[in-house]
């Protein structure tokens, strides 16, 4: 019965570990988040920007995102712990060690009499005859008594000061953390023990295994459908428009899942109506197109009008339910594009390489839902008005207006402020406040630079066949003097942080490509650290020098720069004229280029090396002639080499003088 009691004592101890080990961590990510989400909200401060409330939260929100299932599951977790903190520690105070000296109120090495006067006066106070409760009864026996009998036995009293306990030397004792009403059970225990094992050491891990594998085998670890993913990678073809690029994206399996009521075909309708002329439909025959279109699986239709009304940033008044699926399409995006883009620079032929236009045309749909800005504004015709349509207060009217003037946007980024000032008051007819709300934006665009090498580590010069080394430095400007932050776009409801695409091409292939992001330093400082760590030390540099390089690159990054590094294999001999693109998927006319030359010569270190080794067993088989022929010398030279071995030496010294002048 004792041993069950001291059992049961550690069964909430047990749970409260099984409960800390996943919860402190769990709720120290969930912190860190929260606080890197604050330290983020690095946002636009435009008027427009206030107006579309994705800053704003109101209370009902703020409590709606506080009261989450798994924010709510872990306070309450955290109050169960702290329930069995404190429950172990009054168990803790119950089931505390044999203390004599203490129980008796004395200090350590007290004396017999002081012992015996202790005693009387807390008999007086709990023994039987004097003090009748059944609780002074039980303290009296079970405590004090033996604590009287412990310090006043010779025996026991040494055991106790040698050992801790007056009967001596206490073993270890094996218990199991179970409840005390299942230990007690009378020879049903054995079953529920069995139970409990199978359930905490079998089943509950295989749930949790057979769980992530259902949601491995359905998701990406981008969180979007496998089904997406193999529908994006057979539907890409290498020459897709971004109007292509469109059709593809909207075939989507999350998409296909958005439910289609027949009470949305009225609003469905009108909303063709309006964005008709960006459906890419022959005007020649019209009738016929629009009938094709409306042949279409209905999914398809909804979402497509639906992100065709993000572009084209269509107003009109829509059931509560179609507001509902046109968030959840805008939800969707950003993670879907980005998969896309994925699809479209994964290793496509046989010289390992993706499809360039493709992935352009994906990165030209991403700016243009971020930013709401039709995709016929970014066409040849009007090239020039698409990132104008970007800043608030500026519609496609004023656009070409600025554009009459001759002012390109980068033009137009450049001018003074009080040029732009009056450019925008003249030609535009605009106010005081929209001017400096179009300021506003101008400072948070990026404006990149470029500068990438492509080497042989250790080597001179790329050969065919080589493993080349490709570094690019990437660093980033903006006006107001951010590095990492949101992007003004009043017209997406959801934070969008702002991403970047490295590509090394040429005309038609993608031969290296790699994401970038401004807004983790932490982790940019981490990458690049390593790099460089990982390519210097190959080659034999010093501590010094790989520190040096470290501290450089750490220095860079802090100021606004990021390193990408890969590595791909040299093709064959020839000049390769490749160009090094940096895309952003959120603004528009902030893309970079620039030209790389490189120069691929023919194979000549493996040549090189083959020669040596041919060299090296030349000179062994020589040394093998040399052993053969010693070892079958005259006998006659063997029975003289006891009585010779000075003239031999001699001899032998001669030889290799000799040698050595020949």
């Amino acid at each position: 019965m004792a041993e069950s009691e001291e059992n049961s004592v550690l069964f909430p101890i047990f749970i409260l570990t099984m409960m800390a080990i996943p919860l402190v961590p769990y709720t120290f990510v969930k912190l860190s988040r929260a606080f890197s989400k604050k330290q983020r909200s690095i946002h636009c401060q435009c008027l427009e920007c206030d107006r579309s409330g994705k800053y704003k939260r109101s209370i009902s929100q703020r409590i709606s995102s506080f009261t989450s299932c798994s924010n709510l599951t872990v306070v309450l977790l955290w109050i169960v712990m702290i329930f069995l903190i404190y429950y172990t520690k009054n168990m803790s105070r119950e089931s505390q060690l044999f203390e004599p000296f203490g129980i008796l109120g004395l200090e350590p090495g007290a004396t017999d009499s002081e012992i015996k006067k202790a005693y009387r006066r807390l008999s007086i106070q709990y023994h039987p005859d004097k003090n009748p409760d059944p609780e002074a009864n039980k303290y009296f026996v079970e405590s004090i008594a033996k604590a009287y009998q412990a310090l006043t036995d010779p025996l026991s009293r040494e055991n106790f000061e040698k050992y801790g306990h007056p009967d001596g030397r206490q073993g270890y004792t094996m218990g199991i953390a179970l409840p005390q009403f299942i230990l007690n059970m009378n020879g049903e225990s054995g079953g529920v023990l069995l139970l409990c094992t199978v359930g905490l050491c079998i089943l509950l891990p295989l749930v949790i295994a057979s769980i992530y594998l259902w949601r491995s085998s359905k998701y990406t670890g981008n969180h979007v459908k496998l089904q997406t993913r193999q529908a994006y990678f057979e539907l890409l073809q290498p020459t897709l428009t971004p109007s292509k690029v469109m059709e593809i994206f909207i075939k989507a399996a999350e998409y296909a899942e958005i439910p289609v009521r027949k009470t949305d075909e009225e609003s469905l309708q009108k909303l063709f109506t309006s964005v008709k002329s960006e459906l890419n439909l022959d005007p020649k025959k019209l009738k016929q197109e629009e009938a094709k279109f409306w042949k279409k699986n209905p999914a398809i239709i909804k979402t497509e009008l639906l992100i065709q009304k993000q572009l084209t940033r269509e107003s009109s008044v829509q059931s509560l339910t179609l507001q509902r699926d046109f968030r959840r399409v805008l939800e969707f995006a950003p993670r879907l594009l980005e998969d896309l883009m994925k699809m479209a620079v994964i290793p496509r032929n046989e010289q390992g390489r993706g499809w360039l236009r493709p992935a352009l045309g994906v990165m030209e749909l991403s700016q243009c839902i971020v930013q709401a800005v039709p995709l016929s504004a970014r066409k040849s015709s009007s090239e020039d008005i698409a990132p104008f349509l970007q800043l608030p207060h500026v519609n496609e009217s004023i656009a070409k207006s600025i554009a009459l003037q001759g002012k390109s946007f980068q033009k137009f980024q450049e001018l003074s402020l009080e040029e732009r000032s009056k450019l925008l008051r003249e030609v535009a007819s605009l106010s005081e406040t929209d001017v400096q709300d179009i300021e506003k934006v101008l400072e948070m665009i990026p404006s990149l630079k470029i500068d990438i090498t492509c080497k042989t580590e250790g080597e001179e010069g790329i050969q065919e066949g080589d493993i080349v080394t490709v570094q690019s430095w990437i660093t980033l400007k903006r006006p107001n003097g951010l590095i990492g932050a949101i992007p003004h776009s009043p017209y997406f409801p959801f934070h969008k942080e702002e991403n970047f695409w490295v590509l090394l091409a040429d005309s038609n292939n993608v031969w290296f490509f790699q994401k970038v992001s401004f807004m983790d330093e932490a982790g940019a400082i981490a990458a690049a650290s390593n790099a460089i760590t990982e390519t210097m030390e190959p080659l034999g540099a010093s501590v010094k020098e790989t520190n040096d390089a470290v501290k450089e690159a750490v220095e860079k990054v802090k100021s606004g720069s990021r390193l990408v590094m890969g590595r791909l294999l040299a093709p064959g001999e020839g000049t390769y004229n490749l160009t090094c693109f940096c895309l952003i998927d959120t603004w528009i006319g902030c893309d970079q280029k620039t030209s790389l030359k490189v120069e691929v010569l023919k194979r000549t270190r493996d040549l090189e090396g083959e020669n040596a080794e041919e060299g090296l067993e030349d000179d062994e088989d020589e040394n093998e002639e040399e052993d053969y022929e010693s070892e079958y010398s005259e006998d006659e030279e063997d029975k003289k080499r006891g009585s010779k071995k000075k003239v031999n030496k001699k001899e032998s010294s001669s030889e290799e003088s000799g040698s050595d002048e020949e």
